[in-house]
């Protein structure tokens, strides 16, 4: 796992929102339609493909390599903004 400097001002609502963006965008659905608790495999129109490429582009927006048990284990927007965060402030 590789971690990146982050301002100690980032939270979860930040990683949240960014995932939101990210997610409403690789999926064509509209932000709106995308909350915390949305299962991103439950999604109208949502492959494992384009799970793994959102997957993708967040690692590179916080310059980071989640863990592969950890992301598979996370299904919804919420669970896998919490991993984006452990990963981050974790050194």
């Amino acid at each position: 796992m590789t971690t990146s400097p982050i301002s100690p001002s980032v939270s979860v609502a930040d990683i949240t929102a960014a995932l939101t963006a990210i997610v409403a965008g690789e999926l064509a659905v509209p932000a709106a339609d995308i909350h915390p608790d949305t299962d991103l495999r439950a999604v109208q129109g949502a492959d494992s493909v384009k799970v793994l490429r959102t997957i993708a582009k967040v690692e590179r927006e916080y310059d980071i390599e989640l863990e592969d048990e950890e992301v598979f284990g996370a299904s919804t927007v919420g669970e896998i903004a919490d991993v984006v965060y452990r990963t981050l402030t974790t050194s």
